[in-house]
């Protein structure tokens, strides 16, 4: 009785295992898996960070032994959690993308209510980010070679989502005007070219320059443009 019923148990599983199969239906995840997931993403998330540390203490320059230190672990585990040293810097690039990003969001809000002050908020939100974080901002800024299509470069990735940002600016004014915004792509992403030359220059030879008087200069320079395209007054001459 016993064996028939075990034998007709066996039968239904092997039997759903195939129902399975042919519908193409998932195997489950148990919870060890999705556990051991979290764990990963939050290990990952800690190496990223010792990264950041390490690259501030030692430069842009950091060995992995160096991130291991930092971390309290061997390079073994590092490797464990990223592919390569590749892997961890595009993880730091995500990191930095989004705190510098976020920055410029939030500076650029506040000064929503004056075109001008936008802007210098804007370019002194970076230009603060990277006097603050000078080797980390080396470090993004200095790819090794990586094994991906060009497209997929993360410094220029962090490029146009911030030129699309200053873009979306612009567009909404132009909007605003009833005017044509197909500039906008142009003008937002010429922005930020200047803005990034002028900022490696700036923290490459350190000159006698304050942050500050360095982002009136650029903002100087790119509201003499924008204020003959984008302001009122400009919509009214070129109507």
């Amino acid at each position: 009785m016993s064996r028939r019923s075990t034998h007709h148990s066996d039968a239904d599983v092997g039997g759903a295992r195939d129902s399975e199969r042919e519908s193409g239906a998932r195997p489950r995840r148990d919870r060890r898996s999705s556990r051991w997931d979290e764990h990963r993403r939050a290990r990952r998330h800690e190496l990223t960070a010792a990264t950041i540390v390490a690259i501030r203490a030692h430069g842009a320059e950091v060995g992995m032994s160096q991130v291991a230190a930092q971390a309290r672990t061997s390079k073994t585990v590092v490797y464990r959690h990223f592919a390569d040293k590749n892997d961890l810097y595009l993880a730091v690039c995500d990191r930095v993308a989004a705190t510098l990003v976020g920055q410029l969001q939030t500076a650029m809000r506040e000064a929503s209510d004056d075109p001008r002050r936008t802007l210098v908020s804007g370019i002194d939100a970076y230009l603060g980010l990277i006097a603050a974080d000078p080797e980390v901002y080396r470090y993004v800024m200095r790819p090794p070679k990586l094994d991906r299509p060009e497209s997929e470069d993360p410094v220029s990735d962090l490029c146009t989502v911030i030129g699309d940002h200053i873009a979306e600016i612009i567009s909404t004014e132009l909007r605003r005007q009833n005017r044509d915004p197909s500039p906008a792509q142009t003008w937002g992403h010429a922005l930020v070219g200047m803005v990034r030359a002028a900022g490696d220059q700036w923290l490459a030879t350190r000159p006698d320059l304050e942050r500050e008087e360095l982002a009136g200069q650029l903002a100087d320079l790119a509201w003499s443009g924008l204020s003959r395209t984008v302001t009122p007054a400009a919509a009214s001459s070129a109507s």
